[in-house]
């Protein structure tokens, strides 16, 4: 998230709200990112992979909750927040802000296909973590760094994210058209240590976090209980695990 003076009131209104209304209002009920959740249907196309690790790569607005969600996927080894697909390499933080790079927040997810597919992650992302149908921006973070993308890892993931995406418009699961970017995988760079494990540990900004992260987490939980797993696995060993 980028700090100034819309997320500065806005945030600070959700000091006063959120406690008002209680954190269990959001549930599966409410995002804050408006078009989710929905229960998006399981993609029907047909996967092949008999690898015992697989990594994918997604971009879904500030990197927190994509991040956050993810981590309590069951099958998931590894979710690290980063940067991809842009053209400048070790970027930081404040460089892939200026929104010059090309590089989108972006989270790289190992898993291990036998316990979830890569449909599955996609189905995940498309009805909790992100709003596939605004370009360039997610809920009040705006700029191409926060845009929505899959960076496809071979022909196989480009298969079924193409795939799934063409199901879901034909389904008419959101209003408007999906406009999520589906595109080879070019680079990662993994992020700074402060923003590992944010939606749990509340390092930077709990207010953001409480209001935009949390609930996608919630909602996953709500969603998909045959593939939540209460423990997460977070880039960092901490006290945090619940």
């Amino acid at each position: 998230m980028k700090f100034n003076l819309k997320s500065a009131l806005k945030l600070a209104a959700l000091a006063v709200l959120v406690p008002l209304a209680g954190v269990g209002i959001w549930g599966a009920t409410a995002n804050a990112e408006g078009a989710l959740p929905v229960r998006a249907p399981a993609p029907t196309v047909d996967e092949s992979n008999t690898a015992s690790s697989e990594t994918a790569v997604f971009a879904g607005g500030c990197f927190w909750g994509v991040q956050g969600v993810f981590q309590h996927v069951t099958g998931v080894k590894s979710a690290i927040a980063g940067y991809a697909g842009g053209t400048v390499p070790n970027p930081t933080y404040e460089v892939v802000g200026t929104e010059k790079t090309g590089h989108a927040e972006s989270v790289q997810v190992v898993f291990d296909p036998h316990k979830v597919s890569y449909g599955q992650l996609l189905q995940i992302f498309f009805s909790v973590i992100t709003d596939p149908t605004t370009l360039n921006y997610q809920g009040n973070d705006y700029g191409t760094s926060y845009r929505s993308a899959l960076f496809t890892m071979n022909d196989e993931q480009k298969k079924v994210a193409t795939a799934y995406i063409a199901q879901l418009d034909a389904a008419k699961v959101f209003k408007d058209k999906i406009v999520t970017e589906v595109t080879p995988y070019t680079n990662f760079y993994r992020a700074e240590d402060y923003h590992q494990d944010n939606a749990y540990t509340e390092k930077v900004n709990p207010g953001y976090l409480l209001y935009f992260d949390e609930p996608k987490i919630a909602d996953m939980k709500s969603l998909y209980p045959s593939l939540w797993m209460e423990k997460p696995v977070l880039v960092f060993d901490s006290n945090y695990h619940s």
